[in-house]
């Protein structure tokens, strides 16, 4: 059952990509990039060209939606800010979806695992709370994501489902930030009074 009755642009940066996907009719048309860093820049221009592409000005989007994690802290806001901020400007619904449900959705499998940082990965437990897990915790038979363009392209079609008035995406962020707090005090304003 699909809510939207336009096109659907939805965006990822939570891992070492940049991905985006545009739904029109019934079909998606994505593009994406490997990369470690950058995504803040390349977003915007990549979303932009895609929808120049099919012909269609940001103006015509019914609803947007983004990639909110499990993944890379920074990834993750670039992609959920942006997607916020357009919404706001465009008045239009923006749709979180995590990478549990994209994955999900693309692979028709409940037991699905998201790479991590360093020797570990991003699961559902048992009571289907995203956890982060060893490797070696992976279920044998877990289904990985393939590609982003295949993770947005699902995106697409969640964010068209969803129902109206859903909640504007937040981050899922399974693990605290690595940056550490200044270890300096601020400095002291002086009053002029």
């Amino acid at each position: 059952m699909a809510f939207s009755d336009g096109p659907v642009l939805a965006f990822d940066t939570s891992a070492a990509h940049c991905a985006a996907a545009l739904l029109l009719g019934d079909q998606v048309f994505t593009v994406a990039e490997q990369m470690g860093r950058g995504q803040a820049e390349r977003l915007m221009p990549m979303i932009q060209e895609l929808i120049d592409n099919k012909g269609i000005n940001l103006s015509d989007l019914s609803r947007i939606g983004v990639g909110v994690g499990p993944g890379n802290f920074t990834g993750i806001r670039i992609s959920v800010s942006l997607a916020r901020g357009l919404a706001l400007g465009l008045g239009i619904p923006a749709i979180g979806v995590s990478g549990f449900a994209a994955l999900r959705h693309a692979s028709g499998s409940d037991v699905v695992a998201i790479p991590g940082p360093r020797d570990t990965a991003y699961l559902l437990d048992h009571a289907g709370a995203p956890v982060i897990a060893p490797i070696a915790d992976v279920p044998v038979g877990a289904v990985w994501p393939k590609s982003a363009e295949n993770l947005v392209s699902s995106m697409t079609y969640i964010s068209a489902a969803a129902a109206p008035g859903s909640p504007p995406p937040a981050p899922l962020y399974l693990r605290p930030a690595d940056a550490a707090p200044a270890r300096d005090l601020p400095p002291r304003i002086l009053d002029d009074a």
